[in-house]
């Protein structure tokens, strides 16, 4: 038996060695110190990435088709009437769908972009009562809006529904153009289009966009490329929505065909991949390796400069020895 104990402690890959043959130096304490404040340093980072949360993204071919789509919008036309204003769609089959009114409501702005009133679409909505003009008086059944020429107007009847018209009454006075950002225009803006429910991170690109164009006669065009998504957090919940990149363009109504109303239009399709979010920790057995191979890796360097100045402390003793004897 002692034979094999003696095998065994021949094996021994750390021999140990006698304290009475230990030399402690203030360079090897130095190392130390600082040695083990860059440990729990790196200790304290690797603890932080493990209880924090990361997101891992797959991207595959998306194979599922015929599932409904749900976009959540929200434009502001500042210029036009409500009765004016309508949701269309047509698919890639030619079917259309005219004034769809399920689920949209209208809100009335006055010129300053205050909301007056809303009316849900549909049937049993409140009556709406007349907006305010610009003038300060309220929109019978049969007229038309009447924009601010912001002080230019020669009488009471005068409007300013277009930058050239509030040009035009600026040039009949004499006067200077300033800022034409403050100019209401016949325009839009997007204060949200997303296609689908939210999950964190989402990028909407065309929220907050605002288009400003100088003829009240044109199309609008938004083309964009919708990327089914799934996104799972860390507690196993999962929401199937969907990212987007648009790109817009605007034709003049003297580059449009008679058969295009002037208007906005979003023309999408879907991307054939799929993006795939998955919230999930650090696994403990990685964490566990970090941890180890920090502070192998460090006392391991940190002896390499200790021996090396250790003994290069003691060669330079020597020759110093030499010289006196010598």
């Amino acid at each position: 038996m002692d034979r094999i104990y003696q095998k065994v402690r021949n094996l021994d890959a750390y021999p140990k060695i006698n304290e009475d043959f230990y030399s402690r130096t203030l360079s090897g304490g130095l190392i130390t110190l600082i040695s083990s404040v860059l440990i729990l340093f790196l200790f304290f980072s690797e603890l932080s990435l493990y209880l924090h949360k990361v997101t891992e993204t797959k991207l595959l071919v998306d194979t599922s088709r015929g599932q409904s789509l749900r976009i959540n919008f929200d434009v502001t036309f500042p210029a036009i009437r409500c009765s004016l204003l309508s949701v269309d769609a047509i698919d890639i089959s030619g079917e259309q769908h005219l004034d769809i009114r399920h689920d949209i409501s209208k809100k009335r702005i006055n010129a300053h972009g205050d909301v007056i009133e809303v009316r849900q679409e549909g049937i049993g909505a409140p009556k709406i009562d007349r907006p305010l003009q610009s003038h300060g008086g309220r929109l019978g059944h049969n007229e038309e809006y009447c924009g601010s020429c912001f002080g230019g107007e020669m009488s009471d009847d005068d409007c300013c529904n277009t930058c050239e018209e509030v040009r035009e009454a600026y040039r009949r006075k004499g006067w200077a153009m300033t800022n034409m950002d403050l100019i209401d225009q016949i325009s839009h803006r997007i204060n949200r289009l997303a296609f689908g429910d939210y999950f964190p991170g989402v990028v909407n690109p065309l929220a907050g966009i605002q288009l400003m164009h100088d003829t009240p006669n044109g199309v609008q065009q938004f083309f964009i490329k919708v990327v089914p998504t799934i996104y799972t957090d860390i507690r196993g919940r999962t929401v199937h929505s969907n990212q987007y990149s648009a790109t817009e363009h605007f034709k003049k109504s003297e580059l449009t065909p008679l058969d295009s109303l002037p208007g906005v239009y979003f023309f999408y399709d879907f991307s054939p991949i799929k993006v795939i979010f998955k919230e999930e920790h650090i696994s403990f057995l990685h964490f566990m390796t970090s941890i180890c191979a920090i502070i192998g890796g460090i006392f391991t360097i940190a002896g390499i400069i200790d021996s090396f100045i250790y003994y290069g402390q003691r060669a330079i003793t020597k020759k110093v020895g030499i010289g006196k004897f010598g």
